[in-house]
């Protein structure tokens, strides 16, 4: 039998989510796999990626990516996104890490309900806001309170930084029409969306099961990322565009977006915070496993796996 290299990895063996490094980003190379590792050629030379200790992987033009590439990365629980140039647009991705339901049957059922959605909402303005009680607000309330902080936000940035601001534009389909600061603002905020997105179908959540935004595939990673907008690609953009104006600024602010996930400390709160607005008193005992069982509607849960034959017609 031909030798296809190293095996595929039990979950047990590969890097949790909290320990690997943030994310990547490619373009313009040729992917295949060398053993358990990723090789990279592009026209600077080749390098090889360790695919278990990455979060998510950007894929942006001119990637050319071998079938055995794809299975390592998917045996490694690895996010991968395919990407618009600089990354600004999403595209496709793959399969998450977690293969426990859980979290997203959970998410499900506090999504579904009017009660228990407002609930997560008001918890995630609560984290933004941690000396107020919101449990009285509206949602309309809690958004003019999101609304006015993120405007001091930015105009704090704007006076700290000497950035001119006036508001938030971008055309989708034009990126380099936008001024500096908006397309700084545009890159920061998609390798943010690009972690929160890994760490969410990482753990095995839905990124399209928002409880604030809503309609769009990726509404609970918006709902996510403003989590930490405020404090990491808003004061990034500024930060970049103040040092560079418009050069290369996109380039320039996913490398410091990347540098401020290096520690792993935003992927660990990420981490516990999903946990706790999913999950909440259950949170510290969550793990993560591989389990599953066949649903009866009147049995509960069953095993997985077993023949099971036809019942005798006196349990009918």
């Amino acid at each position: 039998m031909k030798n296809f290299g190293a095996k595929k990895p039990e979950l047990s063996e590969l890097g949790r989510v909290s320990d690997r490094i943030s994310f990547l980003y490619l373009e313009h190379a040729n992917l295949s796999r060398q053993d358990s590792a990723l090789k990279v050629l592009d026209n600077k030379g080749i390098v090889y990626i360790p695919v278990a200790l990455v979060n998510v992987l950007f894929l942006g033009p001119g990637v050319d990516v071998t079938h055995r590439a794809m299975e390592l990365m998917g045996d490694s629980g690895l996010a991968v996104v395919w990407v618009g140039e600089n990354g600004v647009r999403q595209y496709a991705h793959g399969r998450s890490l977690n293969h426990s339901s859980r979290l997203l049957e959970n998410q499900a059922k506090l999504v579904s309900n009017r009660r228990t959605r407002l609930s997560v909402a008001r918890k995630m303005y609560e984290m933004r806001f941690p000396d107020e009680d919101f449990s009285n607000l509206t949602m309309q309330q809690l958004r003019g309170k999101e609304g006015a902080r993120i405007r001091k936000v930015y105009q704090d940035e704007s006076k700290a930084t000497g950035v001119k601001w006036t508001r938030r534009e971008y055309k989708v389909d034009d990126f380099e029409s936008s001024t500096p600061i908006n397309k700084a603002l545009t890159s920061a905020h998609q390798a943010l969306y690009g972690l929160c997105y890994s760490v969410i179908v990482a753990l095995g959540a839905s990124p399209g099961l928002g409880f604030i935004h809503t309609g769009h595939d990726l509404a609970f990673v918006y709902d996510f990322s403003d989590l930490y907008k405020a404090d990491y690609s808003i004061p990034i953009a500024f930060d970049m565009t103040a040092k560079y104006g418009n050069n290369d600024i996109a380039t320039r602010v996913r490398h410091a977006m990347r540098d401020a996930f290096s520690d792993g400390k935003l992927v660990e709160k990420m981490v516990r915070d999903l946990q706790y607005l999913l999950l909440d008193k259950d949170a510290d005992n969550y793990r993560s496993a591989e389990v599953m069982h066949l649903w009866d509607d009147r049995n509960g849960l069953q095993k997985f796996g077993v023949q099971y034959h036809e019942s005798d017609k006196s349990e009918k």
